[in-house]
C-alpha cells in the first residue's frame, strides 16, 4: 500500500470512531467518483476519428456513442469503471476485418461524456438504448463493471444477444464495495456505512440492489440460454481471478480462458488491463 492509500486508510478509520457518518460520507465520495478520466491515446485516435458519433441521454447526463461499419452483424463493446470506449480501438479494427459492425460508448464521467460519474443503472440503460438503436447484437464484449451491467441489462431490459464475452468481470455490485474497503483497509463499520449511503444516495427507490446487480442472479433470471466466454488475467489486481464471475450453470454454456504473460503482454486485448493509462 503506498503512502497516499495509507494516509486515507488512517484518516478514515480514525474519523469513523468519532463520526461514522462523516467518515462514511468521505468514503462514499472516494468510491463514487473516478480517480480521473482516461485520455485518448495516440494509437486510438485514427480509429475513433472514423466512428459515427452520437449521444445518449442517461441519468441527467449525456453519454457518447460510437459506431463503425455497415450496421450488419453489430457487436457491442461495454467499458468498465475508469475506462472509455476508445480502449477497444484495437478490437474495433479486428471486428471490422471480420465483417462485423462494432458499437461502443463513453458512459457519464468517462471519456468524452458529460458528468462526473456513472452507476451500474446508467450502464444498464446505455446498453439497452444501444440495443434499441442497433441490436440485436451478434455478441456483447464487456469489461469489468460492464460485465455486471450487461447481464443486468439482458435480464431487466431484454437486451438481445446470445453471446457474451466477459473480460475480468465484476461478479456483483457488493464485490466492488467489499474490494474497495479491503484495498483501503477500512473497518467493517465503514463498510456498513458505505453500503447504507450507496442505497440512499445512488439507488433511492431501487429494491434488492445487492442481489439484483449480480452476474449470477441476473443471468439466472434472463429466461434464455446464453453462450459465455470468460476471460481473466491471472495477475489482475482489481478483480480477483478466484472470484470466477461465472461457472457452468443451467442457463449458460460457459467457457473460460485465463493467462498470465499472454494477457499482460500479448495481443490487442492486453490494453484493457490498464484502462486508465
Amino acid at each position: 500500500m503506498d503512502f497516499a492509500m495509507t494516509a486515507v486508510r488512517t484518516a478514515l478509520n480514525s474519523a469513523s470512531y468519532v463520526s461514522p457518518r462523516l467518515a462514511g460520507k468521505a468514503a462514499f465520495r472516494l468510491f463514487r467518483v473516478p480517480r480521473g478520466r482516461g485520455r485518448l491515446r495516440p494509437g486510438e485516435r485514427p480509429v475513433m476519428e472514423r466512428a459515427e458519433v452520437g449521444e445518449i441521454a442517461v441519468g441527467g447526463e449525456k453519454a457518447v456513442s460510437y459506431r463503425w461499419g455497415t450496421g450488419e452483424r453489430p457487436v457491442l463493446l461495454v467499458h468498465g469503471w475508469e475506462s472509455r470506449g476508445s480502449r477497444f480501438a484495437a478490437q474495433v479494427t479486428e471486428l471490422l476485418e471480420l465483417g462485423l459492425s462494432p458499437v461502443a460508448f463513453d458512459a457519464p464521467g468517462h471519456g468524452e461524456a458529460t458528468g462526473e460519474s456513472m452507476t451500474i443503472v446508467d450502464l444498464r440503460d446505455i446498453v439497452a438504448s444501444l440495443d434499441a438503436a442497433h441490436g440485436p447484437f451478434e455478441m456483447v464484449v464487456a469489461h469489468s463493471l460492464g460485465v455486471t451491467a450487461t447481464f443486468v441489462a439482458v435480464q431487466e431490459r431484454g437486451v438481445r444477444t446470445e453471446r457474451i464475452v466477459a473480460i475480468s468481470g465484476v461478479p456483483d455490485f457488493a464485490y466492488l464495495v467489499d474490494r474497495f474497503c479491503a484495498r483501503l483497509g477500512l473497518r467493517a463499520r465503514l463498510n456498513s456505512e458505505l453500503r447504507g449511503r450507496i442505497e440512499r444516495e445512488l439507488f433511492p427507490g431501487e429494491e434488492d440492489i445487492w442481489s439484483r446487480f449480480s452476474v449470477r442472479g441476473a443471468a439466472a433470471e434472463a429466461g434464455r440460454r446464453l453462450s459465455v466466454l470468460v476471460v481473466h488475467d491471472e495477475d489482475d489486481d482489481l478483480v480477483d481471478p478466484s472470484t470466477r464471475t461465472l461457472s457452468p450453470m443451467r442457463w449458460a454454456s460457459v467457457r473460460s480462458w485465463s493467462s498470465r504473460a499472454g494477457w499482460a503482454t500479448g495481443g490487442s486485448w492486453a490494453t484493457l488491463k490498464s484502462p486508465r493509462r
